[in-house]
């Protein structure tokens, strides 16, 4: 259970990184529906977008190099941090949304590979003498 935990912080990240950057007309009557809802009314969160995502996604990072060396060394890791600057990339500096729907598989995917149990004997070649 503490293993599949380790995954939420990806999925987070993910979902902050999906909101759109206000240029999308249709968002803006749900944005100002569920803001109002929670007594906020309609804010210009455009600002804060990046940071707040490049924090979560660098949260979303911890996980995958807590002990990486005893599960599957720092694959997972790298593999995640190309994820998460696809991400960046595809959503603020090129604006491409292939981009950055392939940082988001692979950040998944490599969050998905960390938690997968790793064999008995692949544990053994881990191990430092």
């Amino acid at each position: 259970m503490k293993k599949a935990l380790m995954a939420v912080p990806s999925f987070i990240a993910s979902g902050v990184a999906a909101l759109p950057v206000l240029t999308c007309p249709a968002c803006w009557p749900l944005y100002a529906g569920l803001l109002g809802a929670l007594g906020l009314g309609f804010v210009d969160y455009t600002p804060y977008l990046l940071p707040v995502t490049a924090a979560l996604l660098i949260l979303s990072l911890v996980p995958l190099m807590w002990k990486a060396k005893q599960r599957w060394g720092y694959n997972p890791l790298i593999s995640g941090i190309l994820g998460a600057a696809l991400i960046l990339a595809g959503k603020f500096w090129i604006d491409y949304p292939a981009l950055f729907y392939v940082g988001v598989a692979l950040l998944l995917a490599a969050s998905v590979w960390n938690i997968w149990p790793v064999k008995a004997s692949a544990c053994i070649a881990c191990e430092d003498p």
